[in-house]
């Protein structure tokens, strides 16, 4: 098949446009046409890797594609409503389903496009990058956010490589998204499997006991359920839940956390008062394993990942800046309960303009789960922090993120071996019970000359420039906000 799917993203983008001419949105096409490509592809996986299908005969694909007219689409409403009262994988993926291309000859032309196609590959992820291929072409035209989709693949692979998830161990992402970090893993683990990878009850474990998921969108629940299942991954069952995993403590304990929580800080929700106004009050989330109450969401996710972590677990999580110096009882107690609780040994400083919300200043913190110690101490002995930001300019389209850029500090972070680590200009190693005293245990550290502070050439784009600022204005209101808090809840 065909590895240049782009050109398969502008067909199927192209005949959005049509479709929204007609009145059809773009939410209700995506909708649509993830259902018939899921159809499309279950026949593919068949035919092409020998994998067997859970979908009824009745409603699988070479049923549906010779129709025309009146017979083709009550045949696929009947697909949709037989399919969304299947148990287990399938009923997780059309729940819900219903037909919103009722016109038979816009149907047809759908059901025509997909049908001339190849789309899935052996080892490929094509249908992943078709999906991504639409968010991303929507997002840039709407100026919106389905950059919730979007963690750049070269940094899953990087944050995967250096976590090295094993077969045996369980792999876990309560904010899942289209399923990159789990299916990344997946690959990883089978190729760096050895002989368990060749071994077929590990395969079996790998494929069926392995990897889970959450996030609280329903159709983002639909696309990773059909990527994991479209790649053999499940038992029948869905591996992923649509919840919102900060509800409660589930119970399950996971050895890898790979995830990348959705970016809105705040949790907040909308209430009609008596008078017919409308509020926005905070959400707390109350949990007895939560130390500390925020309405800061990405400090809420810190904690329930320190929940759900196995005893020996580990962790990559992708967090923006106010994580390191919020401050509060709960930002403060956060990164004080990560330093001597835990083993948070890296941190890797991201660049801008590799994330869909332009001025995103993120990290990614690696840290991993350890009893207390006898004597008392920290479990973190020392910081190493990777400047993968100061002095690089990155951009979605112009100047991407690749695997290349990131190689170096995979090489560093020194994979099994932690005590083998170097310090190098960008890499450097700050001992505990120096962090510990700092003010506000502000983890915000620098140390690398910004070169376009003295250099005009040097400065990025002005959009980007423009994008940093509004952010830099929004985490320091939102600082101002939680001091605010703060003093208003004292007696």
């Amino acid at each position: 098949m065909s590895n240049d799917y782009t050109a398969l993203v502008g067909k199927v983008w192209n005949y959005a446009h049509v479709l929204r001419g007609h009145g059809i949105h773009y939410g209700a096409y995506v909708e649509q046409i993830t259902y018939l490509l899921f159809l499309k592809m279950d026949q593919e996986r068949a035919e092409l890797l020998g994998e067997p299908s859970t979908i009824p005969a009745a409603w699988r694909w070479d049923k549906l594609a010779p129709l025309a007219g009146d017979e083709l689409e009550i045949q696929y409403r009947h697909a949709l409503e037989a399919l969304a009262r299947e148990k287990g994988l399938i009923g997780t993926i059309f729940r819900g389903a219903q037909n919103k291309l009722t016109d038979p000859a816009k149907l047809k032309r759908v059901v025509s496009l997909i049908d001339a196609e190849t789309w899935i590959g052996i080892g490929v992820d094509v249908k992943g990058a078709i999906y991504e291929g639409l968010l991303e072409r929507n997002a840039a035209e709407v100026k919106s956010g389905a950059g919730q989709y979007f963690t750049p693949r070269p940094l899953i692979q990087a944050m995967v490589h250096v976590l090295a998830p094993r077969i045996g161990e369980t792999v876990h992402d309560p904010a899942c998204g289209t399923g990159g970090f789990l299916l990344s893993a997946y690959e990883y683990m089978k190729e760096h499997g050895g002989a368990q990878a060749r071994d077929r009850t590990a395969q079996r474990r790998l494929r069926e006991q392995t990897f889970s998921g959450n996030d609280i969108v329903d159709e983002v629940v639909r696309l990773c359920a059909m990527n994991l299942y479209l790649h053999g991954i499940g038992n029948g069952e869905s591996p992923i839940r649509s919840t919102d995993a900060l509800a409660a403590d589930p119970g399950e304990r996971y050895d890898v956390i790979l995830t990348n929580p959705p970016f809105g800080k705040k949790s907040s929700y909308k209430v009609i008062g008596e008078d017919g106004e409308v509020d926005t009050e905070r959400e707390d989330y109350e949990r007895e394993d939560f130390k500390f109450t925020t309405g800061n969401k990405q400090l809420n996710f810190m904690q329930h990942i320190m929940t759900v972590m196995s005893s020996d677990g580990r962790a990559g999580v992708v967090l923006p800046d106010n994580v390191l110096f919020e401050a509060g009882s709960a930002g403060e107690g956060i990164r004080r309960r990560l330093l001597e609780q835990f083993d948070f040994h890296t941190l890797l400083r991201l660049p801008t303009g590799i994330f869909y919300k332009p001025g995103v200043k993120a990290n990614v913190l690696f840290f991993d789960k350890r009893p207390p110690r006898a004597d008392g101490k920290p479990n973190t002995k020392a910081l190493w922090i990777y400047d993968f930001r100061t002095n690089l300019h990155f951009t979605l389209k112009k100047n991407p993120l690749d695997t290349k850029d990131l190689q170096d500090f995979v090489a560093r972070y020194q994979v099994g071996q932690l005590g083998q680590r170097r310090e190098t200009e960008r890499f450097k190693k700050f001992e505990v019970d120096e962090l510990l005293k700092r003010d506000k245990l502000n983890l915000d550290i620098f140390w690398l000359k910004d070169e376009s502070l003295d250099d005009v050439d040097s400065l990025p784009t002005p959009d980007v420039i423009a994008a940093e600022i509004v952010e830099n204005l929004q985490a320091a209101l939102e600082a101002f906000q939680a001091v605010a808090d703060e003093l208003a809840v004292k007696p």
